[in-house]
């Protein structure tokens, strides 16, 4: 499997970037968000996933210059358009207006409309960790998952993300989708030509189904929980979608735009773009930070330090993840032939070499 280092990737990434119409800064921004999915090992939404944001820029479904800005807003709260703009871009910006506001008034809570696919969640929620905050991070996808009992796809697969300061400990990164598996997991076993697991799709019939391309035949994603507890994956998919875009004013539900650009968003929006939902919270504005870290630490510690099943080992969340961003860091980022395939076509519409 070819292996191309991080610099090597952010180059190519951030000249495409600029070729879209991108101002530098935001050129640079989509590259480092796009890219810390390749460095954690999500490899379904980082280089992977730039073609897909080329084709929908080629129909027109993003906007690479937007000027992102406040709608609406409280102290506390604010309500961001992105102005059809690449949602690596939208995303950071958003967030970082959720920071501002808590480091005034203790949180800030920010629902976004009129954006796109803003890569992995976890990028967004840790942008507050530096500053001893926690941070929240979800998103609305495209419609890929049927409701628990339901044949019709009505939801995303909705990450949600939570990542929380620690001290001498690693800190905490969930990173999650509210499906048994991303839609990404899906199109890695597609290239790779390989069955997918039962409990992550269904058939046309709503029947279980291991065929990776069932969802482009009619099927769906299944809701985190499987065949007794998929209402619970269902419900936090819904939480996602309502904070994301009924609450912004993005479109939700069967409305969201699809991510492949071969498909036309609904012709009856009942909103703007994709939404996202980003929260910050100072840890000071609870109890002083250092001790809320000291006893992270001891959080995190009696958890990694608990009694395994033999062979395992009891992980935090966000451990495996950190593990393999310091691994490609140094070794490289190994890309599937198809990804480099794709990747070389896509630069040759800018002359930009991989």
């Amino acid at each position: 499997m070819p292996t191309f280092s991080y610099q090597q990737l952010f180059t190519f990434a951030e000249q495409v970037f600029l070729a879209l119409g991108c101002p530098a800064a935001d050129a640079t921004l989509a590259t480092e968000t796009l890219l810390s999915a390749d460095l954690r090992g999500v490899d379904s939404h980082g280089v992977a996933r730039l073609s897909g944001y080329v084709r929908l820029w080629e129909a027109g479904r993003i906007n690479a210059r937007p000027r992102v800005g406040v709608t609406y807003e409280t102290p506390s709260t604010a309500v961001v358009d992105g102005d059809g703009g690449l949602g690596l871009v939208v995303g950071p910006k958003a967030m970082r207006v959720a920071m501002q506001k808590a480091a005034q008034v203790g949180t800030g809570w920010v629902s976004v409309k009129n954006s796109n696919h803003f890569g992995i969640a976890g990028y967004h929620a840790m942008l507050g960790l530096a500053q001893d905050m926690i941070g929240i991070a979800m998103t609305n996808a495209s419609p890929l998952v049927a409701p628990t009992y339901s044949l019709d796809r009505l939801l995303g697969t909705n990450p949600i993300a939570v990542a929380v300061p620690a001290g001498e400990q690693p800190d905490f990164v969930l990173d999650m989708a509210t499906t048994t598996a991303a839609n990404g997991k899906l199109e890695i076993a597609q290239r790779k030509n390989l069955p997918i697991p039962e409990g992550w799709a269904q058939d046309a019939a709503g029947q279980p189904s291991t065929d990776a391309n069932i969802v482009k035949n009619g099927g769906a994603l299944q809701p985190l929980g499987g065949a007794t507890g998929s209402h619970k994956g269902y419900g936090l998919g819904a939480v996602v979608d309502i904070f994301s875009a009924v609450l912004s004013g993005a479109n939700y539900g069967p409305w969201v735009p699809p991510f492949v650009a071969f498909l036309q968003p609904p012709a009856d929006p009942v909103g703007q773009g994709l939404g996202h939902f980003f929260g910050a919270m100072r840890v000071d504005a609870f109890r002083p930070a250092e001790e809320f870290k000291q006893h992270m630490d001891k959080w995190i510690t009696t958890f990694r330090e608990s009694k395994a099943i033999e062979g395992k080992q009891v992980l935090i969340p966000g451990d495996p993840e950190r593990a393999m961003a310091a691994h490609r860091l140094v070794e490289g980022i190994p890309l599937l032939e198809a990804v480099v395939q794709d990747l070389e076509k896509t630069g040759a519409k800018f002359g930009v070499r991989l």
